[in-house]
């Protein structure tokens, strides 16, 4: 393995070390700007970081910098830590596939602990993974116990600030250091997701960092009944390779966001992005670029899982192939799809079709690479939907038929999932609702589930037949 290297020193550019790992990829040239973009931006950090230490001093800056994590800590204990009743809770989720075993369900457990005040220990979050797979096969691990877990503690803390009184003060707590003596991380031995024991392959970890975001989103939503989002899309790379019309050698690959989970207060966001700077290409750029059509790209009807507060649409894109190339695929969200919580439905997973209508229909696998498509062929991609929150029974018949009328819900879907009988049509403007059919149509509907969640039809395919989980039920 190469060890870790300078690609810059003392601002001189390592360029022995930059031409290797240029030379070693298909498209150097564009692997070369993309280096160039990242080592700029960390050396402009650099200087503006040194210009403040010049200007301030350094026991100025760094008195700032520990006021600014003081004033974090005491903000999350105050507003945050306190909607969290003492006790604790325990809930999972899991990686669907490792890209070598069959999928299967590849655990990923938190037992949430909320200590008291008085506790010898201080009052604070214990988040124990015990009850986590084995480590994995393929490359789905990751070392989430490198340097005590300091860093897993940052990048799980943006979800406790949907315990924020407002969206809009949650929009204003930050994320730094100032989080990590309220959390506290307890790992299983060695040989875990979270624990793995070298040489264990890390590369799509992704897969299993982003699902422990809605680990925790789902086991606090237990401590507080629910006053949390249904699961949101995590993230996947989709593309296209092969030789362009001139004969050179391309690759274009994209990431494609999904929906968010409905809220207590609102429904979900269509078409988010885990990865800030990550969106669908322009067209006009793709276009001229590579030897593909885009047809279409619009939200994908009924993605968004049901509730009273609808989870957020994917996308669907449509891509014509002008030439013969190959599809690549690495997602996740294929099978197991965005959990809704407290009586919402799970969203709608990610799918792939190749050739949709033609003879040649074939469903792609979410873990694929060298998938032929002939010239002509169309590539249809659906990326996840969010989950639903609460009954889609005590929805407002008013917002279901809007949602029909802006093409996020099917007519169909809104009768079978909404229990909304609808009048009229969408061609002429007229359409609307039967309150008393709609009335008797829902209150003909059976029981809700006793599971506080709902993992969608996929859990059954992975878990034996089981509709939910035992940590599904409060």
């Amino acid at each position: 393995m190469v060890p870790p290297i300078r690609l810059w020193d003392a601002g001189v550019p390592n360029r022995a070390a930059l031409t290797i790992m240029t030379r070693n990829s298909r498209m150097p040239e564009s692997l070369a700007a993309d280096l160039d973009a990242e080592c700029s931006a960390c050396l402009m950090g650099a200087r503006r970081l040194g210009e403040l230490f010049d200007r301030y001093g350094v026991e100025t800056v760094e008195s700032c910098f520990d006021a600014i994590l003081a004033r974090t800590t005491e903000t999350y204990r105050r507003e945050i830590l306190g909607k969290i009743p003492v006790g604790s809770w325990v809930w999972e989720d899991y990686a669907e596939h490792d890209g070598v075993d069959e999928p299967m369900l590849h655990t990923q457990r938190i037992t949430l602990t909320r200590t008291a005040a008085d506790d010898p220990d201080g009052e604070r979050l214990v988040l124990d993974f015990g009850g986590t797979s084995p480590q994995a096969k393929g490359p789905i691990n990751h070392v989430g116990d490198a340097s005590d877990g300091v860093f897993l503690k940052k990048w799980l803390a943006p979800i406790l600030r949907n315990l924020a009184d407002t969206p809009e003060r949650m929009a204003e707590l930050d994320v730094n250091e100032g989080i990590v003596p309220l959390i506290e991380m307890r790992f299983p031995p060695p040989g875990t997701l979270l624990t793995p024991v070298f040489p264990a392959p890390t590369n799509a970890r992704t897969f299993v960092i982003l699902r422990l975001l809605g680990v925790l989103a789902g086991v606090v939503a237990k401590a507080v009944d629910g006053r949390m989002p249904a699961d949101q899309e995590t993230i996947r790379y989709t593309g296209v390779y092969g030789e362009d019309l001139e004969g050179r050698s391309y690759l274009m690959r994209e990431v494609l966001g999904g929906g968010s989970g409905g809220r207590y207060y609102a429904d979900g966001e269509d078409t988010i992005h885990v990865v800030p700077d990550s969106r669908n290409l322009p067209t006009e750029f793709t276009e001229a670029r590579f030897p593909f059509r885009v047809e279409s790209l619009s939200l994908a009807v009924d993605s968004g899982g049901a509730g009273q507060y609808r989870g957020g649409l994917g996308y669907e894109k449509s891509i014509r192939m002008l030439k013969d190339g190959h599809f690549m695929s690495i997602a996740d969200r294929s099978i197991l799809a965005c959990w809704g919580v407290r009586g919402g439905k799970a969203g709608k997973p990610f799918q792939v079709t190749i050739d949709p209508g033609g003879p040649r229909e074939r469903e792609v696998d979410a873990l694929a690479d060298a998938e032929p498509v002939q010239a002509g062929e169309v590539i249809r991609i659906r990326t996840t939907g969010g989950g639903g929150w609460g009954d889609p029974l005590q929805r407002d018949p008013e917002l279901v038929v809007r949602d029909v009328v802006w093409r996020k819900v099917s007519p169909a879907a809104a009768l079978a999932d909404y229990g909304v009988v609808l009048t009229g049509a969408l061609d002429d403007d007229t359409l609307a609702y039967d309150a008393a059919a709609t009335e008797a149509e829902r209150s003909g509907r059976p029981a809700p589930s006793e599971a506080f969640f709902d993992r969608g039809p996929g859990f059954a395919r992975l878990s034996g037949g089981h509709a939910h989980a035992e940590v599904d039920v409060l």
